[in-house]
């Protein structure tokens, strides 16, 4: 597999992502998508929306903003419980994360343990700073969240935070969505957007940001409700490979294959929680994520977040780990109850079944966007020797451009214009006369574009396939219908046209 470093370089030649800030040596933890990345990553973002959102009756959406009230942050928890443990060298200041540091050395869950037992963890193992081999000061909490002013005043209530999870704006619009929308329990509310947290190592490319994307919903139901009626005998089928607490206990990482219905006979979790987690695997699959590189883990009890009862993360295996590409957490009521503690405000909804005021639970299922981009460039990613080029093997939906327009020689180019403009007000599309046709296709290929449209001196034109390289022979009246069936797997390639 590709090594990260690697990933990076294609991602940048190929103008999918740019570090941040490159002109002035980039900026930790900050990335901006490229035209290529760009389109890929709004792509990414529809197929999630329409899956979880427009194809649903039970779901809306929100876009809240990015800074609100900063008694959010407080009546969260987040100013208290949003933090990690910060290692810091005496000699030359180095910092490092304490629970990625006693992962990469001593390969043990760090996240949850109090700073003493991180303390005598580094004691006893005698653990240094990996920088210049001194010793580390007792261990620091640090507080993920940005802080910004608000105002003209430089005074400490003009202090406000950038958001580190869009779940927040979830419930504090929760009650007017609902009355709004008039929705009945269960329902869930989705959103899209930038979060931003102030990692101390940020590294591995794309997998650790300082401001990124989550995409989220938080789905609510009613407290006494124990059954989902969604949850169908086949998603009880599905299965999946588990990391559970007790094997994580034992200080092993050993796979067990087991199914949605024996997480449920386990008491791993709640009907709701599994029916939402499968939600989450078949929109995976669906997207082109292999379930031989997923992974379910289930979270230790000392690393539940502060709202959390219970917590698995989806774990996709890149090349420097199996590591979180999205979780479901349990997080009952506590949200909407911190919220209606300190806005002093009533957010709890009539419930028509019970006729009575119900604060609702809470199951939410997040994706980290720009992790689960970098995941679909591996599984996409091949170094075709035949070809002798790379060929990014991305589903058509998913590609960044869907058809590459090809005049064969330059006196096709009036014909070859008249069809790019016949197409790209429908398609994202390219035109590209530079070079011979092979290289044009290796370009393609690389950029991930699923159809060619080659065109030459005989009527209509040809259609080559990326990831087969066949091609077949389209009238041009035929062409736009034909691309959308291929695009939409409507049909399959061979009846696209005649066969050369």
């Amino acid at each position: 597999m590709l090594n990260i470093e690697d990933m990076a370089s294609y991602c940048i030649k190929k103008g999918f992502v740019y570090r941040s800030s490159d002109i002035y040596g980039g900026f930790a933890g900050f990335f901006d998508f490229g035209p290529l990345g760009v389109e890929m990553f709004n792509s990414i973002k529809t197929s999630w929306w329409r899956h979880f959102v427009q194809s649903r009756e039970d779901m809306v959406g929100l876009d809240a903003s990015i800074i609100s009230h900063p008694i959010t942050w407080q009546a969260s928890g987040h100013l208290e419980g949003f933090g990690d443990l910060l290692l810091v060298c005496l000699k030359c200041k180095e910092k490092v994360r304490a629970d990625h540091f006693l992962k990469e050395k001593l390969d043990i869950v760090a996240d949850g343990l109090e700073a003493g037992d991180v303390n005598n963890i580094v004691k006893k193992n005698k653990l240094c700073c990996p920088k210049c081999k001194s010793n580390f000061k007792e261990v620091d909490n640090f507080n993920l969240l940005f802080e910004t002013k608000v105002g003209a005043n430089e005074v400490s209530k003009d202090v406000a935070y950038l958001r580190g999870e869009t779940a927040q704006g979830i419930f504090m619009n929760f009650r007017q969505v609902a009355d709004t929308m008039r929705l009945q329990l269960p329902f869930g509310i989705a959103q899209f957007g930038r979060c931003f947290r102030n990692e101390i190592a940020p590294r591995n490319f794309l997998f650790r940001q300082r401001e990124f994307n989550i995409a989220e919903f938080e789905y609510f139901i009613h407290p006494d409700e124990k059954k989902c009626p969604y949850l169908t005998s086949e998603i009880k089928k599905i299965k999946l490979q588990v990391l559970d607490t007790e094997t994580q206990q034992k200080g092993k990482k050993t796979l067990t294959d087991m199914t949605i219905g024996d997480l449920l006979k386990k008491k791993k979790l709640g009907e709701w929680h599994a029916y939402l987690l499968a939600e989450q695997y078949n929109w995976f699959v669906a997207i082109g994520l292999n379930p031989k590189n997923l992974k379910l883990r289930e979270h230790m009890h000392t690393e539940l977040s502060f709202y959390s009862s219970a917590t698995f993360d989806f774990d996709y295996a890149f090349p420097f780990g199996s590591d979180e590409i999205a979780g479901i957490a349990n997080r009952g009521q506590y949200d909407l109850q911190q919220h209606i503690k300190f806005s002093k405000k009533k957010l709890a909804l009539h419930d028509e079944k019970t006729n009575k005021k119900v604060v609702p639970r809470v199951i939410e299922p997040t994706f980290g966007m720009e992790r689960i981009f970098l995941a679909l460039l591996y599984e996409a990613y091949e170094d075709d020797k035949k070809r002798g080029n790379i060929v990014l093997k991305l589903q058509p939906k998913l590609a960044p451009i869907k058809v590459a327009v090809f005049p064969l020689v330059n006196k096709n180019h009036e014909k070859a214009r008249k069809i790019f403009d016949s197409l790209k007000s429908e398609f994202v599309s390219t035109y590209d006369k530079g070079g011979s046709v092979g290289r044009r296709y290796a370009r393609a290929d690389e950029q991930g574009v699923p159809y060619s449209v080659t065109v030459d001196f005989e009527e209509g034109v040809t259609i080559r396939n990326r990831d087969s390289t066949k091609q077949v022979r389209v009238d041009e009246k035929d062409l736009v219908p034909v691309l959308r069936q291929l695009l939409h797997s409507e049909i399959t390639f061979e009846k696209a046209g005649k066969k050369i």
